[in-house]
C-alpha cells in the first residue's frame, strides 16, 4: 500500500503530464496560447480544466481611437467573450496589471515616464504583446511634437493657451513628466506582432484577434498593410 506521501507525489506526476498533454494540443504554428490550467485534486480524483487564454488592452499616448474601434466589433464581442478573459483594459475597472497574461494589446505611444515603465511591466508579464494601432506601431500622430523640444511643448500646452493661471507643472504627482520624444512601443521593448491603422478597422481587430487565441501569429492581408 502507498505511502500518503507517494500518493500525493504520484498525483503530481499525473497533473503535470496532463499539463504537458494538453499544452501541447493548444500549440500551433510560432504561437502557443492557453498555458494556465485550473485543477482539482481530491482524494480519489484528479482532474484538469484548461483556462480561457488571458487577454488585455492598454491604452498609453493616443486618442483611444483605438480601443473604439475594438468596440465596433458589435455584437462579435460576445463571441471573443466566450473564447477569452479580459483581465486588464481601460474598458473594465481593473487598477493593476495582472500577472501571467496571454495577449497584450497596447494602444499609443510611449510619451511620458509613467509610460515608459508601464510598457516594461507588460512585457515582464504578457506571454505576447501587440503594437495595437499606427501611434503604437510608428509613434503617428503622437510623435508629431518630436521636432519642437519638450519646453516649447509644454509653453505651448500649459501658458500660451491655457485660459487660467498660465503655469507649467514642474512637480509631477497628478501628472506624468513628458519623455524628450514620443517613440514606438518596439524602441523599447520586444513586440511580437504590429496591428496596422489608425484606427485598425473593427475587421482587422477581430481577425488578430481569432488567429491570437486560436494559437496563431496573424498574417494580414497587403490591404491591412498600411498606415493612417
Amino acid at each position: 500500500m502507498l505511502s500518503k506521501a507517494a500518493t500525493v507525489s504520484f498525483d503530481a506526476l499525473r497533473l503535470l503530464r496532463m499539463i504537458v498533454a494538453a499544452a501541447s494540443k493548444h500549440s500551433t504554428g510560432n504561437c502557443t496560447i492557453g498555458f494556465h490550467f485550473k485543477n482539482r485534486l481530491g482524494e480519489n480524483d484528479l482532474s484538469i480544466e484548461p483556462m480561457k487564454p488571458r487577454v488585455a488592452t492598454v491604452w498609453l499616448g493616443g486618442c483611444s481611437g483605438c480601443h473604439m474601434s475594438f468596440l465596433d466589433m458589435d455584437e462579435r464581442l460576445i463571441e471573443l467573450a466566450d473564447k477569452m478573459d479580459l483581465v486588464y483594459s481601460p474598458i473594465i475597472d481593473v487598477k493593476e496589471f495582472p500577472r501571467d497574461v496571454d495577449v497584450t494589446l497596447v494602444e499609443g505611444a510611449v510619451a511620458n515616464v509613467e509610460h515608459e515603465e508601464f510598457v516594461h511591466l507588460i512585457r515582464r508579464n504578457s506571454r505576447y504583446v501587440v503594437s495595437f494601432g499606427d501611434c503604437a506601431v510608428t509613434g503617428n500622430v503622437t510623435a508629431m511634437r518630436n521636432s519642437q523640444k519638450v519646453e516649447r511643448v509644454l509653453n505651448r500646452a500649459y501658458v500660451e493657451l491655457a485660459d487660467v493661471t498660465p503655469q507649467i507643472p514642474r512637480e509631477y504627482q497628478t501628472i506624468a513628466e513628458l519623455m524628450p520624444q514620443a517613440q514606438p512601443i518596439h524602441e523599447l521593448i520586444k513586440v511580437d506582432a504590429f496591428l496596422h491603422g489608425c484606427p485598425p478597422t473593427a475587421d482587422q481587430i477581430w481577425f488578430a484577434m481569432n488567429e491570437l487565441l486560436e494559437g496563431r501569429m496573424p498574417a494580414f492581408s497587403h490591404v491591412y498593410l498600411r498606415y493612417g
